[in-house]
């Protein structure tokens, strides 16, 4: 993808300097031929063929919030005013009455 962006900069930079040497051409026409034949559809192209992994990045964003909801973990510190506890652990037995 980035090689077609890059072979049609090159050939619209070269276009450019042609325009600029010329004796019959002028520097404003090399801009405007620089920009029109070769940012603007280099921009858009570029963006268009971005959009995939635009989506992918999205789409990743969005699972890793999911998958941090679903765990119970988030991004915001807790603010509640609630102590803080820590989980019991297999040290303690379990208490059942007996039949």
């Amino acid at each position: 993808m980035y090689l077609v962006l890059i072979a049609w900069f090159y050939v619209t930079l070269l276009m450019a300097i042609a325009e600029a040497t010329s004796p019959a051409g002028s520097l404003l026409g090399a801009v405007i031929t620089f920009v029109l034949y070769g940012l603007l559809p280099i921009g858009i192209l570029g963006y268009i063929l971005g959009t995939p992994g635009r989506k992918r990045a999205l789409h990743a964003r969005a699972m890793a919030e999911r998958t941090a909801e679903q765990a119970g973990t988030s991004a915001e510190p807790d603010t509640s005013r609630h102590t803080a506890t820590a989980a019991e652990g297999a040290a303690v037995p379990a208490v059942r009455k007996e039949p």
